[in-house]
């Protein structure tokens, strides 16, 4: 288990950093804690849902399978994920289930 991460069952919860109005949407591994990158500013919600988008996107979801647990109003967050089908690559090699044999059912993208 990370710092970042942790599997719940089939979902993912992700404390992350973020860091809004970056150049790019990007995720980064930091040592054990996890950053995400969005270009969308931090104005009238539009960046935790650009998150929240961009999180579906990466792990394969529909949007509805991500949730905002903590963090409406700060830089931290706690997202869950509900049956990812895919993990970014940067994390993939990573997000070990706490069994350790298997990493996940998901696939890696770029």
């Amino acid at each position: 288990m990370s710092d970042g991460w942790r599997w719940d069952g089939d979902a993912l919860v992700l404390t992350l950093r973020l860091h809004p109005h970056a150049p790019r949407d990007q995720w980064v591994l930091d040592g054990t804690q996890l950053k995400v990158r969005i270009t969308t500013p931090p104005v009238d919600g539009l960046a935790n849902q650009h998150l929240l988008r961009f999180a579906a996107t990466s792990f394969g979801v529909p949007l509805r399978a991500v949730s905002l647990l903590r963090g409406k109003t700060s830089r931290h967050k706690v997202i869950r994920i509900l049956h990812p089908t895919r993990l970014p690559k940067t994390l993939a090699l990573s997000m070990q289930r706490p069994d350790g044999t298997k990493k996940t059912t998901a696939k890696l993208v770029e």
